[in-house]
């Protein structure tokens, strides 16, 4: 008897060898050859589509305008930059741990980012703690972003980094490095200019410098040199530090009450516009302060806030 084949060529009944492996395959290795990813999913997950956090993120990151007073902000770049060349700062990737925080400079679509102020915190719709930020880029523009925006943006950006604070090395020591005193003195100074902005913060307003000599020597010329804004001057707290290294310590210190320095411009003798760098808007009450922590040793764990008029913990 002829038994009937069907269109494959096969007897009746019998069924094609192809067929019969994919019966013997798990549901794992029949989606693998059938190039589906064998991973069990979410049906309400979306996948390449930005959750509505994300691309709140994204705007207001893009969102930015000219900053008006970016002069005031363009030494604070320029000495990052020159700290960065220079080895006293360096760069570290923004990882989920890293903390936002006023002072602080960062890296973000390869521009730096400079947090100059932080409103009130509040809590959010999710129950997390957050922050209207004042964030300004090297760029002259500006941005009111949300501390949670700025981190999910630097975490996302695979070239996001954070510029850590200068490294003070050793703020005392017992052999002297080139260029360093065996001691020091820190100084603090208040202005009799009669300029309107002196006027108006005079009882806040002082130069915190450190010198290896006599601060009298120092200031005897004030009235005729800029750094001083050529004016007399008084001298109303000093510090004498043993074996210190005077070069790291001023750094930190005009680190630490950078967010308070005063902006201003002053003309020499001969008529040229000279910015001094040395004085701050703080009370000298928080210069007591800041000295206590160098002598223990955690001054760089500190940034002036002036919002505060306090120091307070840099977040790791």
């Amino acid at each position: 008897m002829i038994e009937q084949l069907d269109h494959q060529g096969l007897l009746a009944g019998e069924q094609p060898s192809s067929v019969s492996a994919l019966d013997d395959m798990n549901d794992d290795e029949l989606l693998a050859q059938l190039g589906v990813d064998g991973e069990p999913s979410d049906i309400t997950e979306l996948r390449h589509v930005r959750s509505a956090a994300e691309k709140q993120a994204a705007e207001e990151i893009a969102n930015r305008q000219k900053c008006e007073d970016f002069d005031t902000f363009r030494p604070l770049f320029q000495q990052v930059q020159n700290e960065l060349n220079s080895g006293v700062r360096q760069t570290r990737r923004f990882e989920r741990k890293s903390e936002i925080a006023p002072g602080r400079f960062y890296i973000l679509g390869g521009q730096k980012a400079y947090v100059a102020t932080t409103e009130e915190p509040f809590t959010n719709e999710h129950g997390n703690v957050d922050a209207r930020l004042r964030v300004i880029f090297d760029n002259g523009t500006e941005s009111n972003l949300l501390l949670r925006s700025l981190q999910k943006a630097l975490q996302q950006d695979s070239a996001g980094r954070r510029i850590i604070e200068p490294s003070a090395g050793p703020l005392f020591t017992d052999k002297n490095e080139e260029g360093d005193e065996a001691s020091g003195m820190v100084y603090v100074l208040r202005s009799k200019s009669d300029h309107p902005t002196v006027l108006t913060h005079r009882d806040v307003l002082h130069k915190i410098g450190v010198t290896g000599g006599d601060v009298a020597r120092r200031i005897a010329n004030a009235r005729l040199d800029p750094t001083f804004l050529m004016a007399d001057v008084e001298i109303v707290a000093t510090y004498e530090l043993y074996n210190i290294n005077r070069t790291r310590l001023e750094n930190i210190i005009h680190r630490v009450f950078g967010p308070a320095r005063l902006e201003i411009e002053i003309k020499d003798r001969f008529g040229q516009p000279i910015a001094p760098r040395e004085w701050f808007l703080v009370p000298l009450f928080v210069v007591d302060e800041a000295v206590q922590k160098i002598r223990d040793g955690t001054i760089t764990d500190y940034v002036y806030d002036p919002t505060t008029a306090s120091l307070s913990r840099v977040a790791g």
